[in-house]
């Protein structure tokens, strides 16, 4: 029973097919017109198993119910074995009812040819390109890995679902990288395919430590061992080889005849599957070979395919033959050679057939079980008839090259977006008022934000810091009521009163880090902080010192302690700390005075209004606050073991302590957010350093002075003094 030839089925629509089963080794020279009979020449496998897979994914696709449901997909095919004389075949798919019609001609009986897939061969391929890209004919190509291909001005309608060279070069070179192999040869096929690859790595390892040590092209009349001797020579140990698998194999068999050994042997991805090659005597004397691929995957249904085409009756080609070159001439050949042959680009025949489906799906609106009858799919309507397709939204256009149809698509980054009307190649910045996300075609006002006066924290704060006030002159009250008490006078006397009036007047730095941020706002934030604090601080140093003096300094230097009280030394020392602060803040501020600042990085929605502080000066004004707090530690710890109601070091210890954790809580936190309630965390900051020294220092001493009126006594106070006497002299 005899069946239709394999390389025709009828459908709706038609995809072409150029499949090199047959390959013409040498060009032949003819004094007249001849065309190339395939079938004459050496046969390959892996070929024609490609071959076969284009009949099995257009079967595949015409049993789907889904992807083209009452539309029938056909195939025309022929043996593509020559570079550069195969033209019948060319003249089929591109001529209509059996003429070739002159470009931009009106064509009523219009071909059902769709598309074409192949050749293999990228000069194959630049051969015949230009006939198919004269009237927008898709070349969906499976193997042809040229750069040239790229150039979407010259070969507009022309894709492939292969990796080009370049992918392959850059594989290649990261495997001699990784093995650090420096000193190579790269032999390549003498053709378009070959000479591009060697241009490709010549270009690529530039400015890397390999050297090419050798390189030669393939040719009829060289010599495999005049290749090799040079290589021996030179002591090469890598050998790329970026040639088609019939070259490769030619010079892989040549290597183990000449006992070549000892070598590594990177493949490219045409031979890199090749399974004769395994099956060679000695191979395993070459060396090692490391190959590189296209992606291999399989493909369900294949082999079943095979098998049943294999068992069926077949006829003789040669009869069902309209057209030269539509014979396979292999009735020898079984299923097994066919479905284990090498499956180089298997999966990229099989996704070009299934693109053009796709593609034909989107054009004749399928859906819903249907394609619509009235649209009728051409074949610049399969790829659109564009040289780059429209840009997504949110893109720019880079143009390549010079016509405007050419470019490529950038997607805008956020706080950027693109305006196609105005400019379609430029991504303009948003103001520093305005936000966007990536991919956007305009920007958005920012969300303006900062702590007013009404808000709740503010409130709350700002009651605190009403509390503080009030609990400062409360106290200054009781202690002038009691001035003359041991526990006043222990606690520096004059001192309490400044230390009171200071920490009061710190707090005008906490209600002004609320509202919108002013000039004057910004300067005077932390200025009443930075000026009071450390007079506070001052106070704290003077009297720690003044304590270590009576009992421990005035035995032994008699003379400095007579000076400090002739000379108010503590006054001097409490001045000099702030006119140093004072002269700090003025150069500081003078240089460059804080203003207010938006924060715009923090949170791209939105500005923070904040203000910009002088960090030089800032951190000036804080090392002397730092320097003061040292002090302070050094007397405190040099009077531990006073009398208790003269040993004031736990209670400032214990302040100093609450403070430095404070600003180093509060250090953290700003490291790791900016938003608005920044401002309000800085007045916490500021009121607990307040309140440290309010409630740990002075409220005890408020405490004995209202509860334990029996410890504010001189007799008390001179009973403490006797014990400690009698302590020391024991």
């Amino acid at each position: 029973m005899s069946r239709e030839s394999e390389f025709k089925l009828e459908g709706d629509y038609l995809i072409g097919g150029l499949f090199d089963i047959h390959y013409e080794s040498s060009s032949v020279h003819h004094n007249t017109p001849d065309a190339t009979e395939c079938s004459s020449h050496p046969f390959f496998v892996s070929h024609y198993r490609l071959f076969q897979l284009m009949r099995f994914s257009v079967e595949e696709i015409n049993n789907s119910p889904s992807l083209l449901p009452n539309v029938s997909l056909g195939y025309e095919m022929f043996d593509h074995c020559s570079d550069t004389h195969n033209f019948p075949g060319i003249f089929k798919l591109i001529s209509s009812d059996g003429l070739i019609h002159p470009w931009g001609a009106q064509q009523h009986n219009s071909s059902k040819m769709i598309a074409v897939v192949g050749p293999h061969t990228s000069t194959q391929a630049l051969t015949v390109a230009q006939f198919f890209m004269v009237n927008l004919m898709p070349m969906m190509n499976y193997a042809s890995t040229s750069s040239v291909f790229s150039d979407k001005l010259l070969y507009p309608s022309f894709l492939r679902t292969v990796h080009p060279n370049k992918d392959t070069i850059e594989v290649i070179v990261s495997i001699l990288q990784s093995f650090n192999w420096r000193w190579v040869a790269f032999l390549y096929s003498d053709n378009d395919f070959g000479i591009d690859g060697k241009d490709l790595f010549i270009k690529r390892i530039k400015n890397t430590n390999i050297c090419l040590a050798y390189n030669q092209g393939f040719t009829d009349e060289m010599s495999y061992s005049e290749i090799f001797q040079k290589i021996d020579t030179q002591k090469i140990g890598v050998i790329i080889v970026f040639a088609p698998e019939r070259t490769a194999e030619a010079l892989v068999v040549s290597a183990i005849h000449l006992n070549v050994t000892n070598k590594v042997w990177i493949a490219g991805d045409s031979w890199s599957l090749n399974k004769r090659l395994l099956k060679e005597n000695g191979i395993r004397n070459i060396g090692t070979v490391l190959g590189v691929s296209q992606p291999v995957v399989s493909i369900p249904g294949f082999s079943d395919f095979i098998y049943s085409t294999k068992n069926q009756t077949q006829s003789d080609d040669c009869e069902q033959q309209n057209l030269c070159n539509q014979i396979c001439n292999c009735s020898g050949l079984t299923a097994k050679d066919i479905i284990f042959a090498n499956p180089a680009f298997s999966l990229s025949i099989y996704s070009g057939i299934y693109a053009i489906a796709h593609a034909l799906h989107n054009a004749l609106q399928c859906g819903d079980g249907r394609c619509n009858d009235s649209v009728t799919a051409e074949p610049h309507l399969v790829p659109t008839s564009l040289c780059s397709p429209e840009c997504p939204v949110g893109y720019r256009k880079r143009r390549n090259g010079l016509h405007e149809c050419c470019f490529a698509c950038e997607i805008c980054t956020n706080g950027s977006y693109v305006n196609i009307t105005e400019n379609p190649y430029k991504c303009i910045k948003c103001k520093d008022t305005e936000w966007s996300t990536d991919g956007s075609t305009s920007c958005n006002l920012r969300l303006v934000e900062y702590i007013p006066f009404t808000d709740g924290s503010a409130v709350v704060i700002m009651v605190a810091a009403w509390a503080l006030i009030v609990m400062a002159l409360s106290m200054s009250v009781l202690f002038a009521k009691n001035y003359n008490t041991p526990v006043v006078r222990s606690a520096g006397g004059p001192m309490c009163f400044l230390s009171l009036g200071c920490l009061s007047l710190c707090t005008l730095s906490v209600f002004l880090h609320f509202g919108q941020p002013t000039i004057p706002l910004c300067v005077l934030r932390y200025l009443p902080f930075l000026l009071f604090y450390t007079v506070c601080l001052a106070c704290f140093v003077v009297r720690s010192f003044q304590i270590i003096s009576i009992f421990k300094m005035a035995a032994k230097f008699p003379k400095l302690h007579i000076l400090w009280g002739k000379y108010h030394g503590q006054w001097l020392i409490i001045t000099g700390a702030f006119v140093i602060q004072v002269l700090i803040l003025v150069i500081g501020y003078s240089l460059r005075p804080p203003g207010p600042y938006n924060e715009t990085v923090w949170d791209p929605h939105k500005i923070i209004l904040s203000c910009d502080i002088n960090l030089q000066a800032s951190a000036i004004s804080a090392l002397v606050l730092v320097s003061l707090c040292s002090l302070c530690f050094v007397f405190s710890y040099m009077g531990k073991n006073l009398p208790k109601n003269y040993n004031e070091a736990k209670a400032i210890t214990f302040c100093l302590l609450l403070l430095i954790l404070t600003w180093i809580i509060f250090a953290t936190v700003y490291m790791l957010y900016r938003g608005m309630y920044i401002q309000f965390l800085s007045a916490l900051a500021i009121l607990s350093s307040l309140y440290c020294f309010l409630l740990w220092y002075f409220l005890p001493k408020c405490y004995i002075i209202i509860f334990q009126p029996n410890r504010n006594t001189q007799q008390y106070f001179q009973g403490l003094i006797q014990n400690y006497t009698k302590t020391i002299s024991q």
